[in-house]
């Protein structure tokens, strides 16, 4: 079956104080994004990668590939206004429903092969798979009457890529944006699909901060 990456990269920065886009930043040498793409093409040559970014910073994106001299096949689209309207363009690029789809954070480059992998694998064989971590800390809940501490044990962190059949993402994506849509796994529930959990890397965190940042350069 035939593999697609959809690398979703649209951040401004604002939250790592910086006015070059957080996906340009560079983590040991080299913007975020493109170690994102590395890995993708490191986990499978044979997949098809599409990256969305806006507008605006295609550009500052064609500089760093050649300063870098980057060379990993990958093919850039313009994003939308929100994550949901930047899938959907992507998918505008993908020809045909047999197919599998990941759906990855451009700023969560430390994900691992082996979780790139597994995803493909669980998603053909249950639909739509999730990458998740078990909570290390304790966790409340806080309401009008006060705040209560809830099992940690019944909640998972969730992580992407988050990866589809074909079918099923491309048909809930073509019935319209709703606001409470957080990611592509809340698209497809809303459309009907379940979602089968599996295991993620704690590593995989989404570099939006200079702390992050850090600790990105720990791990990496």
């Amino acid at each position: 079956m035939k593999k697609y990456s959809i690398i979703v990269a649209g951040g401004k920065g604002l939250r790592m104080g910086s006015e070059l886009p957080k996906q340009f930043i560079e983590l040991k040498g080299l913007p975020i994004l493109m170690h994102t793409i590395n890995k993708f093409h490191e986990a499978d040559k044979t997949t098809n990668i599409i990256v969305t970014l806006p507008k605006d910073q295609k550009v500052t994106w064609a500089e760093l590939v050649q300063k870098h001299q980057f060379s990993t096949p990958h093919q850039i689209v313009t994003g939308g206004a929100t994550r949901y309207h930047s899938v959907d363009n992507a998918l505008q690029y993908i020809p045909a429903h047999d197919c599998v789809i990941a759906i990855h954070d451009g700023v969560r480059p430390l994900v691992s092969t082996e979780v790139i992998q597994e995803s493909y694998t669980q998603a053909i064989q249950h639909g739509a798979a999730v990458p998740t971590v078990p909570l290390k800390e304790s966790l409340r809940e806080i309401t009008k009457d006060g705040n209560f501490a809830k099992n940690r044990s019944d909640f998972r962190l969730v992580q992407t890529p988050q990866t589809f059949r074909g079918d099923i993402i491309l048909h809930a994506f073509e019935n319209g944006y709703q606001e409470f849509f957080t990611d592509d796994a809340s698209v497809a529930e809303f459309n009907g699909f379940a979602m089968h959990l599996f295991d993620g890397n704690y590593e995989n965190i989404k570099v939006t901060t200079p702390e992050d940042l850090k600790l990105g350069e720990v791990l990496s």
